[in-house]
């Protein structure tokens, strides 16, 4: 539900407050290219500008950021929302690439800093300068190269191995919810490997923390939500206090462990077996994070704004591709064969084995290793990007490279959902799910020209520059979870697929919900079977 429907009555009275604050102000000068006055985006009003659009559901929203750029192409037009700085929407890869390059011009600024304090506080996501630096060099310390290793060998296919049994016992009952699925995999992850706690999906803390993300991201989309919270704000104080209190627990448990390592405690079991290898790293950016900052407070914020980033987004991810997966069976039979001639090669049957059906060892699963996988993964965050768009306000006067004048405190926007179909970066099939775009053929000796299966051997590659294709950033602010999503889809999409047949368990289109990321509303409720039928049939 949009919030015009939701908060009729304060939305008309906010709106009326913003038309006379526009009156009394004054006009304000326009942000002009080459010294003419930028294009309107469509739907914009006199006196409200853009507002009542942005008071729309946040799908209703991206689609009409879709259409700004089918309309304009790469051209930066003009943002209006009464009680705000002037702001410019860009489509143009050349103009991101300015902004990815010149990080401390663009930042996030007090526009995005006030709107998500409450939630986030000093956490990365806020956070500018030597802070920010030192809560970055936390989690590359946490996403070094041999705590990934224990990730893919010991605790993904952990967790993953628990979730396959979940969905075995379904088998034959009602809807299982996949986005509940996935989201149970990566918080397990995150919780023990980022903190060495313990968390799951639907605990307290997990939907006071939805709800707060969700509330947060009507405040980017209400100019004048200082006011309607007065009246309509108190859930989401409740869900902040939930969550500020789990930010505590965190800190204190992370103490607690770092008193016990101090005293000389350690845990039972072999250096070598897989419990203690994971017990090991446990807590590693926790651990970071307070030598890096001290600060318990501000420990706790960067620790929830890493939890969000690290569990949230893969799996949503997750959950859109099998949503596309649901409705493109060639590219579920394409991922089997992909399996299969993994399964060959890596570990021949036994004699009593059932290769067809056995539970395939997740190790055997890398990005280089299923590269179709991986681009069935891109292609849906392509389509369906985790972080929907993007806000960033100028700390100086500049000047974009299409000529774009933006004077100091300008509000610049970018919305991935709509950059990532336009067709003057990606082709005439933009809106379309086709994996092949993230893959070239390399032609095997002998081989002939056919399917992705049949003499030629299927690379991944990206293709596109990161101010084209932005899922990941760019810049130094570039994600640094990247390797780790990569990672965990690689291993859970084809264990899922090679061992599962999944039937929609609703109608019509999946739609996300309000949030600063994209979750789907109501879940991703499927049937559960076991697969069946030979893959080299399909």
């Amino acid at each position: 539900m949009g919030l015009v429907v939701d908060f009729g009555n304060y939305i008309l009275a906010a709106v009326v407050l913003a038309v006379l604050i526009r009156l009394v102000s004054g006009s304000r000068k326009p942000i002009k290219r080459n010294g003419e006055r930028l294009k309107n985006p469509p739907n914009t009003l006199p006196l409200v500008g853009n507002g009542l659009k942005f008071l729309q559901s946040r799908w209703t929203l991206l689609g009409w950021f879709d259409q700004c750029q089918r309309q304009f192409g790469y051209e930066t037009v003009a943002l209006s929302v009464p009680t705000l700085p002037p702001g410019v929407l860009i489509h143009s890869p050349r103009n991101l690439e300015f902004v990815f390059k010149n990080e401390g011009l663009f930042t996030k600024g007090e526009f995005v800093k006030k709107r998500s304090w409450d939630l986030f506080g000093n956490g990365i996501i806020n956070a500018d300068g030597d802070l920010w630096k030192r809560q970055r060099k936390a989690g590359s310390v946490f996403l070094n190269t041999a705590n990934l290793r224990v990730l893919t060998e010991v605790a993904l296919p952990q967790y993953l191995a628990e979730s396959v049994r979940d969905l075995q016992s379904s088998i034959g009952k009602g809807p299982v919810d996949l986005q509940h699925v996935f989201h149970e995999i990566t918080t397990k992850l995150m919780a023990k490997m980022a903190y060495n706690m313990e968390m799951h999906a639907d605990d307290d803390f997990s939907q006071s923390f939805d709800f707060a993300s969700g509330a947060t991201a009507e405040r980017f989309q209400n100019p004048l939500w200082a006011i309607t919270e007065l009246f309509t704000g108190s859930k989401f104080r409740k869900s902040i206090a939930v969550v500020k209190d789990f930010g505590r627990r965190i800190v204190a448990s992370a103490v607690h462990d770092r008193s016990r390592q101090k005293a000389g405690v350690e845990s039972p079991g072999s250096p070598d077996d897989d419990d203690s290898k994971l017990d090991q790293i446990s807590g590693t950016l926790i651990q970071s994070l307070l030598d890096a900052i001290g600060n318990e407070d501000t420990v706790a914020d960067a620790a929830l704004t890493y939890l969000s980033a690290g569990r949230d987004t893969t799996g949503q991810a997750l959950t859109w591709t099998f949503y596309l997966l649901l409705q493109h069976p060639s590219a579920v039979s394409e991922i089997r064969r992909e399996v299969q001639q993994l399964l060959a090669q890596q570990q021949p049957p036994q004699d009593d084995a059932d290769p067809e059906h056995a539970t395939p060892n997740p190790t055997l699963f890398t990005p280089l290793s299923v590269p179709y996988t991986m681009a069935v993964f891109h292609e849906t965050l392509r389509l369906y990007p985790p972080i929907p768009f993007e806000i960033r306000q100028c700390q100086a006067d500049t000047t974009l490279p299409d000529g774009t004048f933006l004077p100091r405190h300008a509000v610049l926007v970018w919305c991935l959902w709509a950059m990532h179909r336009s067709r003057l970066t990606w082709g005439a099939d933009a809106d379309a799910f086709r994996p092949e775009r993230f893959l070239e053929k390399q032609q095997q000796h002998g081989g002939g020209e056919g399917d992705w299966g049949a003499g030629a051997k299927p690379r991944f590659v990206l293709g596109k520059s990161v101010s084209e294709f932005p899922v990941f950033y760019g810049g130094a602010r570039a994600c640094l979870g990247r390797k780790m999503a990569e990672l965990i889809a690689a291993q859970v999409i084809p264990v899922m697929v090679w061992l599962f047949e999944f039937e929609p368990a609703f109608e019509g289109e999946r739609v996300s919900k309000t949030s600063l990321t994209l979750p789907m509303e109501g879940g991703l409720p499927v049937r559960v079977r076991r697969r069946v039928g030979d893959v080299r049939s399909n």
